[in-house]
């Protein structure tokens, strides 16, 4: 039987932000304190000649890098989102394609990415 390790690894942020053309008007600029949680592997899921599916100090500097990005400002500012909606859907979209990129060198998957506003809310975006 072979296992498959998929490490988790999350950072948090606050920023505020705005969805333009929210059901037909501009939403008010209004703040969460998200929290982001990413899903990775190796490419075959297994381990590496260390016996460790995933390194997570790189992975969590790599996070943690970019949320500083988005971190106590506001989202609608920064591109790609000052002209996409920043919504939850596509945040988990943009840390999955950004962390990916990022984490390429360290040979790691992300399978998915989990985007928090608030402790009740998230979305999941899947590799596919």
């Amino acid at each position: 039987m072979s296992e498959t390790y998929v490490v988790k690894i999350q950072a948090r942020f606050e920023s505020a932000h705005f969805l333009r053309n929210y059901r037909g008007v501009c939403e008010p600029l209004h703040g969460h304190s998200y929290l982001v949680e990413a899903e990775l592997s190796a490419p075959d899921g297994g381990l590496d000649a260390d016996d460790l599916a995933i390194d997570f100090v790189a992975s969590k500097r790599e996070l943690e890098r970019l949320t500083k990005t988005l971190d106590y400002g506001c989202i609608n500012d920064v591109p790609p989102f000052d002209s996409i909606n920043p919504s939850a859907e596509n945040l988990a979209r943009w840390f999955q394609r950004e962390l990916g990129e990022a984490l390429r060198g360290e040979g790691a998957v992300v399978r998915a990415v989990t985007i928090w506003e608030g402790p009740t809310n998230s979305v999941r975006c899947e590799a596919g």
